[in-house]
């Protein structure tokens, strides 16, 4: 996908993608914050190891706080994943077809779910969920991000924000979680 783009990744963009890359190669799971400014290509990241990701057979789902971010984050994915036929959907507090969604995530027919606070609803199931991306991480409580990564097994975790929650910050002090500066 990264040479279908209509750009180059910067130094720190790619860096990023071919560290996260190689832990998922290494089997090592992902526990990593990556950091930028608004603007600094977080999501670009967060598409092209989502790619790979769904690439080896799982499923993704990108958390976002709010429904304009959630749909923002899904026509831009959808735009370019529907060249690629990854099967991509909403899932909102007001998405009409939610029930045929949760559905469709429960039989592996959707590959890359994105949505709000719906997506740790008890009645979600995945049915191999491998990536779990939360943009503006600090909008969430630590429990609702618990919840959204134990709907798998062993399941990989990417948070994006621009500013840092102090509970982050510590994690990424103390090892227990990586960090890449963008």
């Amino acid at each position: 996908i990264s040479k279908s783009l209509e750009f180059e990744l910067t130094k720190d963009q790619q860096s990023t993608v071919n560290e996260i890359k190689n832990e998922l190669l290494n089997k090592k799971q992902i526990y990593r914050l990556i950091q930028g400014d608004v603007g600094s290509g977080k999501t670009i990241v967060s598409l092209l190891v989502i790619a790979d990701v769904i690439n080896s057979g799982y499923q993704c789902v990108l958390m976002a706080p709010t429904e304009l971010l959630a749909k923002q984050h899904f026509n831009y994915f959808k735009e370019i994943f529907d060249k690629y036929e990854i099967q991509t959907e909403l899932l909102t507090s007001k998405s009409k077809k939610r029930k045929s969604i949760i559905e469709k995530v429960g039989e592996n027919k959707v590959q890359l779910l994105i949505g709000t606070h719906s997506v740790y609803n008890k009645s979600l199931n995945f049915k191999n969920l491998g990536l779990v991306v939360i943009d503006e991480q600090h909008k969430f409580g630590v429990n609702q991000r618990i919840s959204i990564v134990e709907k798998g097994k062993d399941v990989n975790l990417l948070v994006m924000t621009a500013t840092p929650i102090p509970r982050s910050l510590a994690l990424t002090y103390y090892n227990d979680m990586n960090i890449s500066n963008i």
